[in-house]
């Protein structure tokens, strides 16, 4: 039954840390049956504004929340927002890799005998119908640590609503999609309109202005802590460009980087060249980069395109390939992380919080990490750390700008601009960018491309292996989709060519 209520409805919510206002006044309606999405850059609100939510914020004197017409005592209990039927799936979905898909979705909810004790019995029919609820078709005794990452973000979805009533609830996704793509995203945004198509709504957040575009029924934009835009697909105003424009305060322009020198003058030695390169799914691949050259690499999932910068880097051993830069000859299959790293070649990882960042340390620490093998002193020099720190957030424009703070408190793109800089700094010849846009927002990308750029521009060999075709078709100066036969050169002038053309027959997954 279709309440005559909007399901969520957050009326003049504000919030103040100290003398600075985060939120201001901040609207929002949530209809039942709807999917809004939820837009801004880093620091503009949303985390701020979900906390409030879920009770870990209190919102200033004034605001107001109901759901279901009923409104909220605040601050928000979590225990009175789940009863009010409001669930969260965070970013890193927060499940038990070591506990079945049943245990993950009782946690906090497990039935109980009249001894007290966890009736197992009970515990699995509740996961198995809410998984059967929402068209989720996971055995509830796998364990999580097994599943796909499609299905562990289904898993998370179910363990959110596992206390709605049929047609209700509101479920926040909060970055929860980041790490999907191609058919497993298809997947989970197929799933919440079945579930939202039943009554139920859900508030989606994310980076990626496609995604919005794509599921969102409506979208909210926050820019500073205010709403300045509240778009609806109804009235034809939910595209990239407004809410873009909404977030930026300005129309989002394209960035494009003028073609490099070395594409201009083929006859040019090129800088870098991989010969048969071979492990797992990348079998005899050979490629060349000129000096200042952007060259992307792409596939459809399962192509193996994505395992090319770890097999480069030394960060998993390939089965064979050579690798030449300038002229210093690696052979892959034997060569050592350091001997990589001296010949000049430096990769910034897809995933920077396992494998790129010292989260618990400063930006200081982790822009100068790098640098201190060269400077041969018994004892860290603080002066000096402090001193090239500040230099590096002033040129990467990372924020907060103080060198003390820990990364682990940075935004996705402030974090994303502290390990491209700590590599930046090193002054590469030839760069390995895995998934250098993953997570963050429009304007951290656009000044992550930007250094990008900037780098080509002073010779860096750059290598970019993603599967954003807007990053690729901007930045690159060619493309090459791996697939069925090999690499094969990329003759898109648009993201759209781009994608149609890595999931043509002849570019699909790998046998």
């Amino acid at each position: 039954m279709t309440s005559s209520h909007p399901r969520l409805e957050l009326a003049g919510v504000s919030k103040t840390f100290g003398p600075n206002r985060v939120l201001s006044g901040v609207d929002l309606v949530v209809g039942p049956g709807e999917i809004r999405g939820l837009a801004g850059q880093n620091g503009s609100g949303k985390s701020t504004l979900i906390k409030i939510l879920t009770g870990i914020h209190a919102p200033d004197p004034g605001s107001r929340i109901a759901v279901d017409g009923s409104p909220l005592h605040l601050p928000v209990r979590w225990g009175a927002a789940q009863r009010a039927g409001i669930g969260v799936v965070h970013q890193d979905l927060g499940l038990l890799d070591n506990l079945t898909v049943a245990e993950n979705i009782c946690v906090g909810g497990y039935p109980v005998s009249r001894w007290g004790r966890i009736d197992r019995r009970a515990r699995d029919r509740l996961a198995e119908s809410t998984l059967d609820r929402i068209g989720v078709h996971v055995s509830p005794r796998a364990m999580v640590a097994e599943l796909t990452a499609a299905e562990r973000a289904e898993v998370a979805i179910a363990r959110a609503m596992r206390d709605h009533a049929p047609g209700r609830g509101l479920t926040i996704l909060d970055e929860s999609t980041r790490s999907l793509r191609g058919a497993d995203l298809e997947r989970i945004h197929a799933m919440l309109r079945r579930i939202v198509d039943g009554g139920s709504s859900a508030i989606i957040i994310s980076h990626s202005l496609r995604e919005l575009t794509t599921i969102a029924d409506s979208v909210t934009v926050l820019r500073d802590g205010h709403v300045t835009g509240d778009l609806s697909r109804s009235a034809a105003d939910v595209s990239e460009a407004t809410i873009a424009q909404a977030m930026l305060g300005d129309s989002l322009t394209a960035f494009h980087r003028p073609r490099s020198a070395s594409q201009d003058h083929p006859d040019r030695a090129p800088r870098v060249l991989v010969r048969g390169l071979t492990g797992g799914p990348v079998r005899d691949v050979s490629f060349e980069i000129g000096r200042g050259e952007i060259l992307g690499i792409t596939g459809a999932p399962g192509s193996g395109h994505d395992e090319m910068a770890g097999l480069l880097a030394g960060d998993v051993r390939p089965a064979a390939g050579q690798m030449v830069v300038d002229d210093r000859t690696i052979d892959l299959p034997r060569a050592a992380i350091t001997s990589i790293l001296r010949a000049g070649v430096m990769l910034v990882p897809e995933r920077r919080d396992r494998d790129g960042l010292a989260m618990e340390m400063s930006i200081r620490d982790n822009v100068t990490l790098p640098q201190l093998a060269g400077r041969h002193r018994l004892f860290l020099n603080r002066p000096w750390q402090s001193r090239e720190a500040g230099r590096v957030i002033r040129k990467h424009d990372v924020r907060p700008s103080r060198p003390h703070a820990l990364v682990r408190e940075l935004s996705g793109g402030n974090q994303q601009k502290v390990l491209l800089a700590k590599w930046l700094e090193m002054r590469p010849r030839f760069l390995i960018l895995h998934e250098p846009t993953q997570a963050v927002d429009v304007g951290a990308r656009r000044e992550i491309l930007t250094n990008i750029a900037a780098a080509a521009q002073e010779g860096t060999s750059i290598l970019v292996v993603s599967s954003e075709a807007d990053d690729l078709t901007a930045i690159c100066d060619r493309v090459l989709i791996h697939g069925v036969d090999g690499l094969t050169p990329a003759d898109a002038a648009n993201p759209t060519q781009l994608i149609d053309q890595v999931f043509a027959p002849t570019t699909r997954t790998l046998p």
